[in-house]
C-alpha cells in the first residue's frame, strides 16, 4: 500500500510553504550503512523531541535544522560528478566545431563547424536528460537511490574513460575521435541518468522529515521545520554543483596548452575520488529501500484515464468495484489521490523547455560568440565558467540576507512560484543583452556580420582577425544567467521534492530534469539557424519566448504567491523575529 501523503496546512509552512509537504508517520522503513539489515525507523536528529501543537506551529517562527553529515558527504559526491561533468562538456564546442590544428589557432578536433556542433551538444544535453527517467525506474522499483547510483557511476566512468582514449592525438589522426564521442556521448548519458534522478531525493532525505520544538540560547523556543530546511539542502547542493561546474576553468585550460586527452583525464580522476566517497561514506547515509512496482502503477492508472477520457478517478478501485474489476488493481484509492496531486504539480515543469534553451546558449552559442572576439590570450570556452562563480557567491548571499530581507523587512512572501517567473525574466534579460553585444560584433570590423570570414581580415590561408570587440563584454550575460538559475532552477528542484510523494521521489525529479531535454530538443530544432548572420534574431527570439512564458507562469501560478505567509528562513531570522515578537509583547 502507498504511503499516505497529503500537503500540511498552508499558514503552518514557513519559508517554503508553497511547495514543502510533511509526511504522516508510515511504515516505510529507513536503513542507514551497517544497519541495512535490521531495517528501522531513523530516528529524530533533535536536541529537544518536542512536537509543536497548532499553536506552535501559528505563532513559533520555523528554522532550518543542521544539516547531517550524510547530506554534506552526498553533495562532495554530487560536486565530483558535476566536476566530471562540465570538466569534460565544457570543451565539447570546441571540440567538435574546430578542425584538428585549426590555423586559427583555436583547438578542436573533429571540424563540424558551429551549427553541427551546436546540433551535437544538444543532443548530448537532451540524452542526459532522458535517462534519469531509466534511473528513476530502476531506482523506486529495483536497486534504491544509492545502488542506482552507484553501478550507474561505473556505467559513467567506462564512458569517461573511452573520451579520454579516442581525444589521444593517435586516435585523432587515425579518424577515432568521431565514434569515440559518440559512443562516450551515449555510455556517459545512461551513466548521469542514474545519478540525476537520485542523488537530488538522496540528499533531501537526509533531513529530518517531522518539525520538532528546539530551544535556543536565552529561552527563545523555535520550530525547526525540515521544508525550510530542505531548501537550505538544495542551496548547499546547487552551490556545490556550481563549485564542480568551475572544473571546466581548469580542462579548457588543459585542452589550450596540453591537449584534449588531458582535459578528459582529469575528470576521470575526479569522479573516482567522488566514487570513492560514494562508498566509504555508506554508514552516513540514511537509505531507503526501493518501493517496487509504483511507477509500474504509475503508467497502468494513467492508462485508464486515457481509456477514459483523461478521468484520473476512474482509475480509483471504489470507482472500479461497480464494474466488478477492482479486484484487478494493486493500489488503493489514496494512491490515485497521490498521483493526481503529483501531476497537477508537475504543471509547473511544462514551462521550463523555453529556460533551459536559454539557459543552454552559454554552453554552446556563447562561446562561439566568444570566438569571433578580441580574446587577448584567453581560451574562448573559459568565459562560461562566470556562471558558476556568480552562483557560488550569490547563494550564500541569497540564502542570508536577501531572502530574509525581502521576507521579514519588506514583509513580501517570495513564493517558489515567483522566484521560478523572475528566472524566467533575468533569462529573457540574458537573451536580450547577447543580441545587443552580437549586434556591436557585427558592426565592428574586419570582418563585421561574417566573423573570421572575410579577406579583410585575412591573415593567412584558414586564419582571420576576430571582430575588435573586447571578450569581457560577454560577462554579463552569464552573470544574468547564473542569477536566473538561482531563482528558477533551484527553486525547481525543490518544487519537484516537495510535491513527489514519498514512493515517487526519484520518478518526479526525472520528470523534471526531463525539462531539460525538451529545452535540448528545442535547441536541436533551432541549431540549423545558429549561423552568421541570423544570431541577432536567434538572441531576440529567446528572450521573446522567454520573457512570454515567464508572464504566462506568473499569471497562471500567481495564486500560489497570494496564499503564502511570510516564512522565516534561517535560525538567526528567527531568533530576530522571536526577539521582535517578545519585544512588541513587553511594550
Amino acid at each position: 500500500m502507498p504511503s499516505r501523503w497529503r500537503p500540511t496546512i498552508r499558514e503552518d509552512r514557513g519559508a517554503y510553504t508553497t511547495v514543502a509537504q510533511t509526511e504522516e508517520p508510515t511504515t516505510v522503513l529507513t536503513t542507514q550503512g551497517k544497519d541495512a539489515e535490521n531495517a528501522s525507523l531513523p530516528s529524530s536528529p533533535t536536541l529537544d523531541d518536542n512536537e509543536p501543537t497548532p499553536h506552535d506551529l501559528a505563532i513559533l517562527p520555523k528554522v532550518a535544522d543542521k544539516l547531517p553529515w550524510g547530506a554534506f558527504l552526498v553533495a562532495v559526491v554530487e560536486l565530483c560528478e558535476r566536476f566530471a561533468y562540465y570538466g569534460l562538456s565544457g570543451p565539447f564546442q570546441n571540440y567538435m566545431s574546430n578542425k584538428y590544428n585549426d590555423p586559427n589557432g583555436l583547438p578542436g578536433a573533429l571540424g563540424l563547424a558551429q551549427s553541427g556542433a551546436t546540433a551535437l551538444n544538444n543532443f548530448f544535453q537532451f540524452f542526459c536528460y532522458v535517462t534519469p527517467i531509466l534511473g528513476a525506474i530502476v531506482a523506486d522499483q529495483y536497486l534504491g537511490k544509492y545502488l542506482t547510483i552507484k553501478y550507474f557511476s561505473l556505467v559513467y566512468m567506462v564512458g569517461i574513460f573511452i573520451l579520454f582514449a579516442t581525444s589521444l592525438p593517435f586516435s585523432i589522426e587515425r579518424g577515432w575521435a568521431f565514434p569515440g564521442l559518440v559512443a562516450a556521448m551515449v555510455i556517459i548519458g545512461i551513466g548521469t541518468g542514474g545519478i540525476k534522478s537520485n542523488v537530488s531525493p538522496l540528499i533531501a532525505e537526509q533531513v529530518q522529515t517531522k518539525p520538532f520544538i528546539k530551544q535556543l540560547p536565552g529561552g527563545k523556543r523555535v520550530i525547526i521545520d525540515p521544508a525550510v530546511t530542505v531548501q537550505r539542502v538544495y542551496m548547499i547542493f546547487y552551490m556545490c554543483i556550481n563549485v564542480g561546474s568551475i572544473s571546466a576553468i581548469a580542462t579548457t585550460t588543459l585542452e589550450s596548452h596540453v591537449g584534449f586527452w588531458s582535459a578528459y583525464l582529469l575528470p576521470l580522476i575526479m569522479f573516482g575520488a567522488g566514487f570513492v566517497i560514494l562508498v566509504k561514506g555508506k554508514d552516513n547515509y540514511v537509505i531507503k529501500p526501493p518501493q517496487g512496482g509504483v511507477i509500474g502503477n504509475c503508467f497502468k492508472a494513467l492508462w485508464i484515464a486515457v481509456r477514459n477520457r483523461g478521468d484520473l478517478d476512474q482509475a480509483k478501485p471504489s470507482l472500479q468495484e461497480r464494474h466488478g474489476r477492482a479486484h484487478l488493481l494493486p493500489w488503493d484509492d489514496q494512491f490515485i489521490i497521490e498521483l493526481k496531486t503529483a501531476l497537477a504539480a508537475c504543471k509547473v515543469f511544462l514551462f521550463y523547455p523555453i529556460y533551459w534553451v536559454t539557459y543552454s546558449q552559454m554552453m554552446n552559442n556563447f562561446v562561439s560568440q566568444a570566438g569571433q572576439m578580441e580574446l587577448h590570450g584567453l581560451p574562448n570556452d573559459i568565459l562560461p565558467n562566470i556562471d558558476p562563480i556568480t552562483i557560488i557567491i550569490m547563494i550564500p548571499v541569497m540564502d542570508r540576507f536577501v531572502y530574509p530581507f525581502i521576507r521579514t523587512r519588506l514583509g513580501f512572501a517570495f513564493a517558489p512560484t515567483t522566484r521560478i517567473a523572475w528566472g524566467f525574466f533575468i533569462a529573457a534579460t540574458a537573451m536580450v543583452y547577447a543580441a545587443v553585444l552580437q549586434s556591436r560584433i557585427y558592426a565592428s570590423g574586419p570582418c563585421y556580420d561574417h566573423p573570421s570570414n572575410c579577406d579583410a581580415g585575412k591573415i593567412s590561408e584558414g586564419k582571420y582577425k576576430p571582430n575588435e570587440v573586447h571578450v569581457a563584454w560577454q560577462t554579463p550575460a552569464y552573470i544574468l544567467v547564473a542569477l536566473s538559475e538561482i531563482l528558477a532552477s533551484v527553486t525547481g528542484l525543490e518544487w519537484a521534492y516537495a510535491k513527489a510523494p514519498e514512493n515517487m521521489k526519484s520518478f518526479i525529479m526525472s520528470l523534471f530534469l526531463l525539462t531539460s531535454a525538451g529545452g535540448s530538443a528545442i535547441g536541436i530544432l533551432i541549431a540549423p539557424s545558429a549561423k552568421d548572420p541570423n544570431l541577432v534574431w536567434l538572441y531576440g527570439s529567446l528572450a521573446c519566448a522567454a520573457g512570454i512564458a515567464g508572464a504566462v507562469f506568473f499569471w497562471m501560478f500567481r495564486a500560489e504567491g497570494e496564499l503564502s505567509p511570510k516564512p522565516v528562513e534561517t535560525a538567526e531570522e528567527g531568533i530576530e523575529l522571536a526577539q521582535r515578537k517578545s519585544d512588541d509583547e513587553g511594550v
